[in-house]
């Protein structure tokens, strides 16, 4: 755990300077620090930092530079990596609310997927005040959750071991937990799950956890766990295959969500739904031209293997409507065509409802965690036409994030207030506190969204 909470431990002081009030600190420090400060050619530029000696030669405090204001999640999540082993306790001016965003980027900061690295190095710590501990803590590990779950590899994270976490999860918020395993998915009416996960020896499965009153609001997360995807018999190449151990990125991010939903004990009556399947090879493997039957009835012609993901999530998102929920939020790693449209690092959204998606996006503004919303564009559904079914999987061609996000709403009621989120769930860059690698991508949002929404 990257903090401490010891009070008799003395802690090096961690102050946060921003460029306006250097000459001051340097005018009301001893002469030694602030000729040591000067020295330093310190200019509190973002993430710069200063390490000030004492007589003794002992590290004794640290000066980062900061933003005049704004985002404080960030702000001194660089220095788990450059501080060396010690103790310490960050001294600021800073609201409640600023001091525990920095303390949860600190932690995220910290943050090391290092389980298969002999490495017997420690990192510092910083101090976590009684007060923000509940709070700090629960981000901080559901956030590491949803990064571990994602960097774990294939072969340790199968849909076996999906079920395993989900469970884990239950029985730790007493919550009850249910699966569907493999031919019983046909006896249960789930059929493209099955279909999609039948030619791995990793049976395919539906997962489910129940938590809260139900006399509470409803409120269902849905996420595409597809634990490994080769692309099925429309196989990807190599380049494109190679970090998809990430595919199930979205069934991380609502155990993830429902872990901070159950921390804070929101008034909901929570529903997780997980396909958890591995996309895998072998002589019985769904093929491109096939016409399965869903669960909600619709016919659907596979025209792309590798459009795999709204086929789990179609069965998953009818079973979801079936109990009227006053919401369903899916995540899911699905399309390339968000990533061209957004890049990376900004979640794409789309809903049937056009107050939900403003209310959400606006939420991300002020959350600081940009989620972006896109059109659920009608028109385009005649991509989705087929000459033999209801309708194709994939379109192919432009718009592929609001094809794919037309299929899935063939699947959800329109009186049902629904929202998708299409995300990456992967940094291919280093910033402070969000390493390379897994990684949560609008759960503070989202949050922030569902108390405002419960909470209010």
């Amino acid at each position: 755990m990257p903090y401490s909470s010891d009070l008799k431990h003395s802690y090096i002081p961690l102050t946060p300077v921003a460029k306006s009030q250097l000459d001051s600190l340097i005018e009301h420090s001893r002469p030694a620090v602030a000729n040591w400060i000067q020295q330093s050619d310190f200019t509190a530029k973002e993430n710069e930092t200063c390490l000030i000696s004492n007589e003794n030669g002992e590290l004794s405090e640290v000066l980062v530079g900061v933003a005049e204001k704004g985002e404080r999640r960030w702000a001194i999540a660089s220095l788990p990596s450059k501080l060396p082993e010690n103790k310490y306790q960050l001294q600021s001016n800073w609201t409640e609310a600023e001091q525990t965003q920095a303390l949860i980027g600190w932690g995220l900061g910290s943050y090391k997927f290092d389980q298969f690295i002999s490495n017997d190095k420690t990192s510092p710590l910083l101090f976590l005040p009684a007060e923000l501990k509940t709070t700090v803590m629960a981000f901080y590990d559901s956030l590491s959750t949803v990064r571990d779950l994602i960097n774990l590899p294939a072969n340790h994270m199968m849909p076996e071991h999906l079920s395993q976490e989900l469970e884990t999860l239950a029985s730790e918020y007493h919550a009850e937990f249910s699966e569907i395993i493999g031919d019983d998915l046909l006896n249960e009416n789930f059929p493209t799950i099955h279909a999609v996960g039948r030619a791995s020896d990793h049976a395919p499965r539906l997962l489910s956890l129940k938590w809260g009153d139900s006399e509470d609001p409803k409120l269902t997360l849905v996420g595409k766990g597809v634990c490994f995807d080769t692309g099925g018999l429309d196989i990807k190449g190599s380049n494109f295959m190679r970090q998809m151990k990430k595919d199930m990125g979205g069934a991380a991010h609502v155990l993830g969500l429902a872990k901070l939903i159950m921390s804070f004990q929101l008034p909901v009556s929570l529903e997780v739904l997980i396909p958890a399947v591995d996309n895998a090879i072998s002589g019985d493997a769904f093929r491109p031209g096939d016409v399965i039957t869903t669960r909600g009835g619709k016919t659907v012609e596979i025209d792309n293997t590798d459009a795999e993901g709204r086929l789990v999530l179609c069965d998953a998102l009818t079973l979801a409507c079936e109990s009227a929920p006053d919401l369903i939020i899916d995540f899911a790693t699905l399309t390339g065509a968000a990533r061209v449209a957004l890049g990376t690092e900004v979640p794409a959204l789309f809903s049937n409802d056009d107050v939900l998606a403003r209310e959400i996006h606006d939420q991300s503004i002020q959350s600081e965690e940009l989620i972006w919303p896109m059109p659920l564009h009608h028109p385009y559904f005649s991509d989705l036409k087929s000459n033999v079914a209801d309708m194709v999987n994939s379109a192919g061609g432009y718009g592929g994030a609001i094809t794919a996000a037309l299929y899935l709403n063939e699947f959800v009621d329109d009186d049902i207030d629904w929202a998708h989120i299409d995300l990456m769930a992967f940094n291919i860059r280093d910033r402070p506190g969000r390493p390379l690698g897994g990684e949560a991508m609008g759960l503070f949002a989202m949050f922030d969204y569902l108390q405002s929404r419960y909470q209010a």
